[in-house]
Protein backbone atom coordinates (compact mmCIF):
# COMPACT_ATOMS: atom_id res chain seq x y z
CA UNK A 1 0.00 0.00 0.00
CA UNK A 2 1.64 3.08 -1.12
CA UNK A 3 2.43 6.03 1.93
CA UNK A 4 0.31 8.75 2.13
CA UNK A 5 2.07 12.14 2.13
CA UNK A 6 1.65 15.79 2.96
CA UNK A 7 3.70 17.81 0.25
CA UNK A 8 4.95 21.39 1.57
CA UNK A 9 6.37 23.95 -0.97
CA UNK A 10 5.98 27.44 -1.78
CA UNK A 11 2.79 27.65 -4.11
CA UNK A 12 3.19 30.93 -6.50
CA UNK A 13 6.72 29.94 -7.03
CA UNK A 14 6.63 26.11 -7.13
CA UNK A 15 3.27 24.90 -7.92
CA UNK A 16 4.44 23.45 -11.30
CA UNK A 17 7.51 22.01 -10.33
CA UNK A 18 5.42 20.34 -7.51
CA UNK A 19 2.56 18.80 -9.30
CA UNK A 20 5.17 17.01 -11.53
CA UNK A 21 6.46 15.44 -8.15
CA UNK A 22 2.72 14.82 -7.23
CA UNK A 23 1.81 12.93 -10.43
CA UNK A 24 4.76 10.62 -10.17
CA UNK A 25 1.98 8.11 -8.69
CA UNK A 26 4.00 5.78 -6.29
CA UNK A 27 2.99 7.65 -3.23
CA UNK A 28 -0.31 9.01 -2.64
CA UNK A 29 0.04 12.74 -2.28
CA UNK A 30 -2.35 15.67 -0.85
CA UNK A 31 -4.93 16.76 -3.25
CA UNK A 32 -3.44 19.85 -5.30
CA UNK A 33 -5.81 23.14 -4.41
CA UNK A 34 -6.98 25.38 -7.25
CA UNK A 35 -5.95 28.84 -7.39
CA UNK A 36 -9.39 29.73 -6.87
CA UNK A 37 -9.92 27.60 -3.64
CA UNK A 38 -6.70 28.88 -2.03
CA UNK A 39 -7.64 32.63 -2.50
CA UNK A 40 -11.00 31.70 -0.58
CA UNK A 41 -8.90 29.66 1.80
CA UNK A 42 -6.40 32.74 2.50
CA UNK A 43 -9.23 35.76 3.17
CA UNK A 44 -10.40 33.21 6.14
CA UNK A 45 -7.06 34.33 7.55
CA UNK A 46 -4.42 32.86 9.38
CA UNK A 47 -6.77 30.54 11.61
CA UNK A 48 -8.20 29.30 8.48
CA UNK A 49 -5.03 28.23 6.55
CA UNK A 50 -3.60 26.59 9.57
CA UNK A 51 -7.31 24.78 9.50
CA UNK A 52 -6.61 23.72 5.81
CA UNK A 53 -2.96 22.56 6.65
CA UNK A 54 -4.29 20.97 10.19
CA UNK A 55 -7.07 18.98 7.97
CA UNK A 56 -4.83 17.99 5.08
CA UNK A 57 -1.95 16.43 7.07
CA UNK A 58 -4.37 14.31 9.19
CA UNK A 59 -3.95 10.96 7.72
CA UNK A 60 -0.79 11.70 6.55
CA UNK A 61 2.70 9.37 7.76
CA UNK A 62 5.44 11.85 6.01
CA UNK A 63 5.62 15.09 4.82
CA UNK A 64 7.88 16.18 1.69
CA UNK A 65 9.01 19.39 2.02
CA UNK A 66 9.89 20.74 -1.91
CA UNK A 67 12.40 22.92 -1.52
CA UNK A 68 12.35 25.57 -4.55
CA UNK A 69 14.58 29.24 -4.94
CA UNK A 70 12.34 31.02 -1.41
CA UNK A 71 10.71 28.20 -0.32
CA UNK A 72 12.80 28.71 3.26
CA UNK A 73 12.00 30.50 6.27
CA UNK A 74 8.01 30.98 4.78
CA UNK A 75 5.16 31.59 7.25
CA UNK A 76 3.33 28.45 6.28
CA UNK A 77 6.27 26.14 4.86
CA UNK A 78 7.16 26.66 8.88
CA UNK A 79 3.98 26.12 10.22
CA UNK A 80 4.34 23.05 8.34
CA UNK A 81 7.37 21.60 8.69
CA UNK A 82 6.84 22.56 12.93
CA UNK A 83 3.19 20.59 12.87
CA UNK A 84 4.41 17.97 11.04
CA UNK A 85 7.82 17.12 13.55
CA UNK A 86 5.47 17.47 16.37
CA UNK A 87 2.93 15.56 15.19
CA UNK A 88 5.46 12.42 15.03
CA UNK A 89 5.17 12.29 11.03
CA UNK A 90 8.46 11.81 8.83
CA UNK A 91 10.20 14.20 7.12
CA UNK A 92 12.31 15.20 4.28
CA UNK A 93 13.09 17.67 1.60
CA UNK A 94 13.57 17.55 -2.01
CA UNK A 95 15.42 19.67 -3.86
CA UNK A 96 13.84 20.95 -6.50
CA UNK A 97 15.76 23.98 -8.66
CA UNK A 98 16.27 21.73 -11.70
CA UNK A 99 13.01 20.79 -12.61
CA UNK A 100 11.64 23.00 -15.18
CA UNK A 101 8.70 25.38 -14.23
CA UNK A 102 5.96 25.86 -16.64
CA UNK A 103 7.95 28.45 -18.79
CA UNK A 104 10.99 25.89 -19.09
CA UNK A 105 12.99 27.60 -16.40
CA UNK A 106 14.83 26.15 -13.67
CA UNK A 107 15.82 28.20 -10.30
CA UNK A 108 18.17 28.67 -8.13
CA UNK A 109 19.07 26.27 -5.09
CA UNK A 110 17.54 27.45 -2.17
CA UNK A 111 18.23 27.71 1.85
CA UNK A 112 17.48 24.33 3.82
CA UNK A 113 14.51 24.84 5.88
CA UNK A 114 15.04 23.00 8.10
CA UNK A 115 17.90 25.30 8.98
CA UNK A 116 15.40 27.15 10.47
CA UNK A 117 14.06 25.13 13.18
CA UNK A 118 16.20 23.91 16.56
CA UNK A 119 15.58 20.81 19.07
CA UNK A 120 17.48 19.76 21.73
CA UNK A 121 20.17 22.25 20.68
CA UNK A 122 21.19 20.50 17.06
CA UNK A 123 19.71 22.21 14.03
CA UNK A 124 16.62 20.49 12.55
CA UNK A 125 18.59 19.82 9.78
CA UNK A 126 20.93 18.12 10.92
CA UNK A 127 18.15 15.01 11.86
CA UNK A 128 16.13 15.88 8.98
CA UNK A 129 17.34 14.72 5.38
CA UNK A 130 17.40 16.48 2.12
CA UNK A 131 17.95 15.19 -1.48
CA UNK A 132 19.46 17.53 -3.94
CA UNK A 133 19.62 14.83 -7.46
CA UNK A 134 22.92 15.42 -8.86
CA UNK A 135 21.63 16.40 -12.52
CA UNK A 136 21.45 19.63 -14.05
CA UNK A 137 18.21 17.85 -16.60
CA UNK A 138 15.35 18.67 -15.98
CA UNK A 139 14.17 14.78 -16.76
CA UNK A 140 17.39 13.83 -14.99
CA UNK A 141 15.89 15.09 -11.99
CA UNK A 142 12.86 13.66 -12.45
CA UNK A 143 13.40 10.07 -13.29
CA UNK A 144 15.96 10.34 -9.95
CA UNK A 145 13.32 12.06 -7.66
CA UNK A 146 10.85 9.23 -9.09
CA UNK A 147 12.89 6.46 -8.38
CA UNK A 148 14.27 7.18 -4.94
CA UNK A 149 11.16 9.12 -3.23
CA UNK A 150 9.67 5.88 -1.86
CA UNK A 151 12.56 4.64 -0.18
CA UNK A 152 12.93 8.65 1.39
CA UNK A 153 9.49 8.27 2.58
CA UNK A 154 10.37 5.50 4.36
CA UNK A 155 13.13 6.19 5.83
CA UNK A 156 12.14 9.48 6.57
CA UNK A 157 9.37 7.47 8.96
CA UNK A 158 12.25 5.43 10.67
CA UNK A 159 14.23 8.39 11.34
CA UNK A 160 11.08 10.32 12.95
CA UNK A 161 10.14 6.81 14.79
CA UNK A 162 13.60 6.77 16.19
CA UNK A 163 13.33 10.14 17.61
CA UNK A 164 10.05 9.96 19.55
Amino acid sequence: MARKVFFSFHYKADNWRASQIRNIGIIEGNQPVSDNDWEQIIRGGDRAIENWIDEQLKDKSCTVVLIGTNTAGRKWINYEIEKSWNNGKGLFGIYIHNLKDKDGNQGLKGKNPFDNFELNGKLLSYIVKTYDPPYYDSKDVYNYIRNNIESWVEEAIEIRNKCK
